[in-house]
C-alpha cells in the first residue's frame, strides 16, 4: 500500500508543555485513520502538524509526498479540513458560502454552480440552501463545513471531531459522508476523535495518544484482542444451579451478577485465559452448563485499559 502521510519523530512544544512527542506512524492512501485519546492527548496538535497549520518543534511529517513547512499551500488545495468550529460566514447563505469558498480553491468558473449544488443536495442541506447560516442548527453548520470540506475534492481529509455535540440522526448522517468519501470515493480521511464507538465503527487504523505519546496502534479488534484481558462473560446454566453457579465463579471474576430470569450470568472482569478453568469449575462442582459466550472487547476497553497502565506508570 502506499504512504500517504509519515511521521518521523514528530515533536511539538508550547512552552515547557509537550503537545506532540516523537510521533512516528504511516497513514495509507484509502483508510479511515483515527487519532484516538482524551481532550489534551495531542489530537488535534497531530492534525495541526499535518496540515501545515503548525510547525513541528522537531521531526518532520511528509503529506502526499510534500512538505506541510515548506509547500504548505500546495498542500491545501489537495486536503480538505473539517474544524471542531466550523468557521462558516453566517451572515451568508450556505449556497454563498460555498460559492465563496469554491472560488478560494479555485475551482473552475463553469464547475462551480454544479458542484455546490452537488454538495448542498449530497450533505442534505438544499431546502435551505437560501437561507442565513446564522439560523442553522448546530447539526447543519457541521454539515456545511464538511461540504465545504469535500468542495474541491480532496485527496485527503482532515476531521477534527466531526460529530461533536451533534445529536444521534445528525452524527449518523456525517459518519455517513465521512464512510461514502472513503470507501466510494477512495479517498483517505484522518478523523480525530474521542468518541470511541465512532472510531470502532468507522476506522480501518487507530493510534491511541497520551500525553502527545503514541501508546498504541492498529486495526480496532486487533489491539482489542491484544490488550484486553479481562473479559465479560454470559454463562448460560441450569436455572436451579444458577446461585451454586454464581459462588464458583466469584473465584474467577471480578464480578458476578445473575439475570432476573436466574439461568443467566454475567461474569466480568474474567481474564481470557482463565475462561477454561471456570467452566471445568463449574463442571467438577456438578453445574450444568448450557452456554459460555465471551463478549468481544471494544475500543472503549482498550482505551481504559491503556489509560490505566498509563494512571499507574505515572
Amino acid at each position: 500500500m502506499e504512504a500517504v502521510i509519515q511521521t518521523n519523530d514528530l515533536t511539538r512544544h508550547f512552552g515547557d508543555i509537550v503537545a506532540v512527542d516523537a510521533l512516528s506512524l504511516e497513514i495509507q492512501r484509502g483508510e479511515i485513520f483515527g487519532l484516538l485519546g482524551h481532550n489534551g492527548a495531542g489530537k488535534t496538535t497531530t492534525v495541526r502538524l499535518m496540515n501545515g497549520v503548525l510547525n513541528p518543534t522537531s521531526g518532520n511529517v511528509r503529506v502526499l509526498g510534500l512538505s506541510p513547512v515548506e509547500q504548505g499551500a500546495e498542500l491545501r488545495r489537495r486536503t480538505g479540513v473539517l474544524t471542531e468550529t466550523p468557521a462558516l460566514y453566517e451572515a451568508l447563505s450556505a449556497r454563498a458560502n460555498l460559492t465563496l469558498f469554491a472560488e478560494i480553491y479555485n475551482l473552475p468558473k463553469a464547475d462551480v454552480a454544479q458542484r455546490v449544488e452537488s454538495m448542498l443536495a449530497q450533505f442534505n442541506l438544499a431546502d435551505r440552501a437560501d437561507e442565513k447560516v446564522g439560523g442553522f442548527s448546530k447539526g447543519m453548520k457541521q454539515r456545511l463545513a464538511l461540504s465545504r470540506a469535500f468542495l474541491h475534492e480532496p485527496e485527503l481529509l482532515f476531521l477534527d471531531e466531526p460529530t461533536s455535540g451533534l445529536d444521534p440522526i445528525a452524527a449518523r448522517q456525517v459518519n455517513d459522508s465521512i464512510l461514502h468519501a472513503s470507501r466510494d470515493e477512495r479517498r483517505t480521511v484522518v478523523l480525530a476523535t474521542h468518541n470511541l464507538r465512532d472510531a470502532q465503527q468507522m476506522c480501518d487504523r487507530v493510534a491511541v495518544l497520551e500525553h502527545g505519546r503514541l501508546v498504541a496502534l492498529g486495526k480496532p479488534a486487533e489491539l482489542a484482542r491484544e490488550l484486553v484481558q479481562a473479559r465479560t462473560v454470559l454463562f448460560h446454566v441450569e436455572l436451579s444451579q444458577a446461585a451454586q453457579a454464581e459462588a464458583t465463579l466469584q473465584d474467577y471474576a471480578e464480578s458476578v451478577s445473575t439475570d432476573d430470569a436466574g439461568g443467566a450470568l454475567t461474569a466480568q472482569g474474567l481474564v481470557y485465559d482463565r475462561i477454561p478453568d471456570a467452566v471445568h469449575a463449574l463442571a467438577i462442582a456438578g453445574i450444568r452448563v448450557y452456554q459460555v459466550s465471551p463478549q468481544e472487547p471494544t475500543l472503549e476497553d482498550v482505551y481504559f485499559t491503556l489509560h490505566q497502565v498509563d494512571t499507574e506508570a505515572s
